[in-house]
C-alpha cells in the first residue's frame, strides 16, 4: 500500500529528476509568497514530479482550515460510456483515496483503547484475538505495539482481492486470519521494522474485538464525529451511494477514460476516502487533544524504529513511530521541530499528511496520479510557509554528504562482493583498486553503476552525490547501506540513509536445479484466485509481455530473492529494515495430473503457468459457455485461430466479470472497467472469466 523512494534505482532516478526538471522557486526560496501562493506552487511541483492529473491540498491550524485549493483538471473522456465515471469527472469532485494514511486512523483507535485501559500495547495480540495463529510458534510473541511499528515479523501483505474496482468487498480482511494461519514469520518479532500492511489489518481486527463493534462504526463514533469530520468515507458508503460523483477520477496510463472507483477491501490499512480539508483536520485533531491525550501522541511520535536493527547514520525519509512513516522528518527535525508524517499510495491515489504538534498545524495533499513522497514534501513546504507567517523560520539549507577524498581500499572489503537482495537482486563486484560495480541480473539491459572508495569508508559515485557502504551488523549479516541527499526544486530536500539490501548467504545447488528455477521464474503466470473486480487484471500487460522473456538470471542458489530449497519450494531470505524488506512470501510449485505448473504463495495467492491456458473454442454453432468450478479459480483462455478475428458477446452472471487482452497485453475489453459485453478477439491474446463458484458465462461468436 505504501510505496517509497528507497531502492537505488529509484534514488538515482530522483537525482536525475532534480537536475533535469526546472520548477518555480519554492516559498521558502523566494521569501515573498503568501501561504496560499506557496501552497499552490508546492502542489504544482508535486504534480509535475509525479505526473499527477489532479491534486487537492489543505492546511489546518488551531481548529480551522487556513488555506486550501485544487490543481489540475480531469481528462476529457471522448467515450462518455461510464455514467458513474462521468459524474466523478465533474468539477465538484473532491474525494480521494487516502491509501495508507488510513493506518493513522487505525493507530489512533488503538491508542484510544489503550487510554481507556481496554488494551495494552505490549501485550501479545493473541490475548485479544485468541483465534490468531500461524505456522510459526514465534507468532505468540507479536505484541500490539509491533503491529503499529511494523516490527511484527509478518511477511507483509496477504492482500489477495484487496485492490478492487467499484467493489466494496471486505474479502481480504475476512480472509486474513485464515491466510496467516499457514504462514511463518520472516524474522523474530521485534527484530527490526519493515513496512507491513498485514499488521494494520490485524490491528483493525484487534480494535473490533476489544471495542466489540464494527471497525467503521468505531471510527464514526470515536474518530470522525468527535473531530467533526463529515467528509470522510469508507468504500461501501461511496459505491452506488449519493456521494459517488464526488470521487476524483483516476486513470490507467494515458487512457482518457476514467476508471471505476479504486476500492480497497482493507479499510484499516488503506481504504479510507476523504477531502483534503477533512484529512488535514484529522491530523489537526490529533494535535489539539480532541482525539488523543498528549501522552498518547507523544508515544506515537517516539522513535520506534530504533527498537530494532536500523542504521545509525541519518537522517532518512523513513523513521517509524507508531503508525507514522517518519517521526524525524526533514527539514523540521533539523530545526528541532517535531513533524509526524504519513504517506499513502493505492494504485491510483496518493496522499501525504504532515502534522506539527507543537504548533497545532497540519497539512494534507491528495492526488490522482503522482506519488505520496512528493505530496508529503509539498505538505512540508506549506507548513514551512505557515510557520514563516508566524515569524518561525525553518532552515532548509541543502544537506550534502560530508567531504571525503578517494583513498586506497582495505583488501578485506573484497570479501563483501556478491549478490545482495531486497525488492530486487543486485550483483556487487569489487576490485582491488577500490571500484564497486553494481549491476542488476534481472535487468541486463540496465548499465552497471560504478562507485569509488573514499577515506570515510564509503564508495561514492563519480559526482559525489550518493554513497554506498558495506556494513556488517550485529545480526551477523552484511548490508548494502545507501546515503544521499536529493534536492527537488519546489519541494525541498529528501535525505536517504538506509540499508538498501542484504547480502544473500551462499546456497550451493545443483546446476540443473538452478537452471530449472531460472527457467520457471522467467515465464509468465496467470492469477487464479483474484476476485473478478481485482485491479490485478488491469495490470496484466507486463505479465503477458514476459511470456517470451526466457530464463531469468539470478543469484546462485536463488530465484530472485527466494532461496532455493528443493525442486518445489522457495524460501523468502531477505531481512532488511525500512521498506526494502517488505512483502515477502515463500513459494511452492506443483504440477497437476495434466502436467500444468501451479504456483502457491504463502500469502494465499495462486497462479498458473500461462502456457497451460487452454485455447478458447468458438463452438460449432457459434455458441459456448464457461462455468466457474467449485475451487472458484478464474478461467483463462488463449485466443487461437478458431476464435481470432471473431466478435465475442458475453452474457454475464451476477457478481462476475470478464477481461480480454490483445497480444501485446493491452486491455481489449472489460466488463469491470467499461461495462463491455462484446470484444473483437485478437490472435495471441487472452480472455479471463471470474466469479463465484458455479457462475456460468454464456458466449456467442460471430
Amino acid at each position: 500500500m505504501k510505496q517509497r523512494i528507497k531502492s537505488l534505482g529509484a534514488l538515482l532516478l530522483a537525482l536525475a529528476l532534480s537536475l533535469s526538471l526546472a520548477l518555480p522557486a519554492s516559498a521558502a526560496e523566494s521569501g515573498k509568497l503568501s501561504l496560499d501562493q506557496a501552497a499552490r506552487e508546492a502542489a504544482a511541483a508535486a504534480m509535475t514530479y509525479g505526473q499527477a492529473v489532479q491534486a487537492s491540498w489543505a492546511v489546518w491550524q488551531d481548529g480551522d482550515i487556513i488555506a486550501s485549493g485544487r490543481e489540475g483538471e480531469p481528462r476529457e473522456d471522448p467515450g462518455a460510456g461510464h455514467l458513474l465515471a462521468l459524474a466523478a469527472a465533474s468539477q465538484a469532485a473532491d474525494l480521494y483515496g487516502a491509501g495508507s494514511v488510513s493506518k493513522i486512523y487505525t493507530a489512533a483507535a488503538v491508542m484510544q483503547l489503550a487510554e481507556d485501559g481496554k488494551l495494552d500495547l505490549d501485550q501479545p495480540v493473541v490475548k485479544y484475538l485468541p483465534e490468531f495463529t500461524m505456522a510459526d510458534e514465534r507468532y505468540r510473541d507479536i505484541t500490539v505495539r509491533m503491529l503499529l511499528n511494523h516490527s511484527s515479523g509478518l511477511m507483509g501483505s496477504s492482500m489477495g482481492s484487496a485492490l478492487l474496482f467499484e467493489d466494496a468487498s471486505a474479502l481480504a480482511t475476512d480472509q486474513l486470519l485464515e491466510r496467516l494461519s499457514t504462514q511463518r514469520l520472516k524474522a523474530d518479532p521485534g527484530a527490526y521494522s519493515t513496512y507491513c500492511n498485514d499488521g494494520f489489518t490485524l490491528a483493525q481486527l484487534v480494535v473490533e474485538r476489544v471495542a466489540d463493534m464494527n471497525f467503521q462504526d468505531y471510527l464514526h463514533t470515536h474518530i470522525l464525529a468527535p473531530a467533526g469530520l463529515e467528509e470522510t468515507y469508507f468504500p461501501d458508503e461511496l459505491v452506488n451511494g449519493p456521494e459517488r460523483g464526488r470521487v476524483v477520477p483516476a486513470y490507467q496510463g494515458e487512457d482518457p477514460r476514467p476508471l471505476p472507483m479504486d476500492c480497497l477491501g482493507v479499510v484499516g490499512t488503506g481504504g479510507i476516502y476523504a477531502t483534503a480539508e477533512d484529512l488535514a483536520a484529522f491530523g489537526g485533531a490529533l494535535t489539539d487533544g480532541t482525539l488523543l491525550k498528549a501522552a498518547s501522541l507523544k508515544a506515537m511520535a517516539a522513535p520506534e524504529y530504533a527498537r530494532g536493527l536500523w542504521p545509525e547514520e541519518g537522517p532518512d525519509a523513513l523513521s517509524f513511530g507508531l503508525g507514522w512513516d517518519s517521526v524525524e522528518w526533514y527539514p523540521f527535525s533539523q530545526n528541532n521541530i517535531t513533524a509526524l508524517v504519513k504517506g499513502g499510495d493505492t494504485q491510483y491515489y496518493h496522499a501525504g499528511l504532515v502534522i506539527l504538534p507543537e504548533y497545532k498545524l497540519a497539512a494534507a495533499v491528495l492526488s490522482s496520479g503522482g506519488l505520496s513522497t512528493y505530496n508529503e514534501m509539498a505538505a512540508s513546504q506549506m507548513l514551512a510557509a505557515a510557520l514563516k507567517e508566524q515569524r518561525v523560520l525553518v532552515d532548509e539549507s541543502p544537506l550534502a554528504l560530508p567531504e571525503s577524498k578517494r583513498a586506497p581500499m582495505p583488501r578485506e572489503l573484497l570479501d563483501s562482493a556478491g549478490y545482495y537482495g531486497s525488492l530486487m537482486v543486485y550483483k556487487v563486484d569489487i576490485s582491488a583498486d577500490g571500484t564497486l560495480s553494481m549491476s542488476y541480473p534481472a535487468m541486463p539491459q540496465v548499465p552497471a553503476q560504478s562507485f569509488y572508495y573514499h577515506a570515510d569508508g564509503t564508495f561514492r559515485d563519480e559526482n559525489g552525490a550518493s554513497a554506498l557502504r558495506l556494513a556488517e551488523v550485529e545480526n551477523g549479516r552484511t548490508y548494502l547501506y545507501q546515503w544521499a541527499f536529493t534536492s527537488l526544486p519546489g519541494l525541498g530536500g529528501l535525505p536517504t540513509s538506509n540499508y538498501a539490501a542484504m547480502k544473500l548467504p551462499e546456497n550451493p545447488v545443483d546446476p540443473a536445479l538452478q537452471e530449472k528455477w531460472d527457467s520457471i521464474m522467467g515465464g509468465a503466470v496467470l492469477p487464479m484466485n483474484e476476485r473478478y473486480s481485482s485491479q490485478v487484471y488491469a495490470s496484466m500487460g507486463a505479465l503477458i509481455q514476459a511470456a517470451d522473456a526466457g530464463a531469468v538470471q539470478s543469484a546462485p542458489g536463488y530465484a530472485g530473492t527466494l532461496r532455493i530449497e528443493d525442486g518445489t519450494h522457495l524460501r523468502y531470505a531477505v531481512q532488511v529494515p525500512g521498506t526494502a524488506g517488505r512483502d515477502g512470501s515463500d513459494m511452492e510449485v506443483r504440477r497437476d495430473g495434466a502436467g500444468t505448473l501451479w504456483f502457491f504463495q504463502s500469502n494465499g495467492s495462486v497462479y498458473m503457468d500461462l502456457n497451460a491456458a487452454p485455447v478458447l473454442s468458438a463452438g460449432k454453432d457459434g455458441k459456448a459457455s464457461c462455468a466457474i468450478q467449485p475451487d472458484g479459480y478464474a478461467r483463462w483462455y488463449k485466443i487461437g485461430d478458431g476464435a481470432a478475428g471473431k466478435t465475442m458477446t458475453v452474457q454475464l452472471p451476477e457478481d462476475a466479470g470478464f477481461w480480454a487482452y490483445n497480444s501485446d497485453g493491452t486491455i481489449a475489453a472489460s466488463s469491470v472497467l467499461w461495462g463491455s459485453d462484446t470484444v473483437k478477439l485478437e490472435e495471441g491474446g487472452l480472455v479471463v472469466f471470474a466469479g463465484e463458484p458455479g457462475a456460468e458465462f454464456q458466449l456467442s461468436f460471430r
